[in-house]
């Protein structure tokens, strides 16, 4: 089967974007799982921390399904979001539109540019939830919201919450950042463990100065990346909460892959968050792949966005070079 590709990235998260609305594959959802554990590994000539399938959706303009290198499927992607938002506002010619995702339906538009000639848009995080049920978390206790766990740290506090993914996010000092503490935690609340059966993202936050933090995530299902867009939206609302930062202002997140912008809101005693950030396109190509057996496949000649590239590394240079500053 040919399959067309589009490498893209969204904070330096990257990911493929396979177009299952101008494309009749007709995947079954074991082919898409087997799919993304085949061409997103790392030790082949494509890896990337997941697949975007881009599908009709009857109450929305799009539906994006999100699939790991696991083959696992994610509730969410915020980075992973604001790519399927540039390719469905340019495949129909909008300037927002509504995206159907597992759990929600939420808005996206197109942006001003974080910088000049680097495609940016915002991107809608929601539900928020601290139910630990919906986590899940076991726990004997509804919420945990600033709090250690004495069995996974006796050093570091935890908020747990929902967006919808799970996320455990510990706002941390530059000598955590250094040590494998998160390493050693996330792996093991990702692998046989008491208190998360489905695993969880977990996030260490470093306040850089008032309205700007560092987020460094190990991701579900994927491993430590470049950047995880739910978490930086949940730390964000997290340092809104210890006062750190303000509620409706937008704070500036630098994580490994760049920056983004996240503007935290609150109506009703319901939270939702902005997740403001480049969408930008590495390569196209034609993947030709035995779907009884994906990891037997070839690659057409790569077409790559070199302009792209060129001014999305601007934008790192300028992120490493805060966080060199403050960090």
């Amino acid at each position: 089967m040919k399959i067309d590709l589009i490498k893209c990235h969204g904070s330096g998260n990257d990911f493929f974007i396979i177009d299952e609305i101008s494309n009749t594959y007709g995947f079954t959802d074991t082919q898409r799982a087997e799919l993304a554990k085949a061409i997103c590994s790392r030790s082949t000539d494509l890896g990337a921390d997941g697949i975007l399938y881009i599908l009709k959706s009857k109450k929305a303009d799009a539906n994006m399904r999100v699939f790991n290198p696991d083959g696992s499927e994610a509730s969410m992607c915020g980075n992973g979001l604001r790519c399927v938002a540039r390719y469905v506002c340019e495949l129909l010619g909008l300037e927002e539109a509504i995206i159907e995702t597992m759990k929600a339906d939420l808005q996206v538009k197109k942006q001003e540019d974080i910088l000049a000639d680097i495609p940016t848009y915002l991107v809608e995080i929601s539900p928020v939830s601290f139910d630990l049920i919906d986590l899940p978390l076991i726990l004997e206790k509804e919420t945990l919201i600033n709090e250690k766990i004495s069995k996974i740290s006796e050093e570091l506090s935890f908020t747990a919450l929902a967006v919808p993914n799970p996320h455990f996010v510990s706002i941390v000092e530059k000598k955590h950042i250094r040590s494998d503490l998160q390493k050693n935690i996330s792996e093991y609340l990702n692998g046989p463990n008491e208190f998360f059966p489905d695993g969880v993202n977990v996030s260490f936050v470093k306040p850089l100065k008032k309205g700007h933090i560092y987020v460094r995530t190990f991701e579900r299902g994927v491993g430590f990346t470049n950047a995880c867009g739910t978490a930086m939206s949940a730390s964000t609302l997290v340092t809104c909460m210890n006062g750190l930062n303000e509620i409706e202002k937008p704070v500036e997140v630098y994580n490994n892959g760049g920056k983004v912008s996240c503007v935290v809101h609150e109506k009703n005693g319901k939270q939702s968050i902005d997740l403001i950030g480049n969408a930008s396109y590495v390569f196209r190509c034609q993947l030709d792949v035995n779907m009884d057996n994906p990891i037997e496949f070839t690659l057409s000649k790569r077409e790559e966005y070199q302009d792209e590239i060129k001014q999305y590394a601007k934008l790192q240079e300028h992120a490493q070079q805060i966080l060199k500053e403050c960090m």
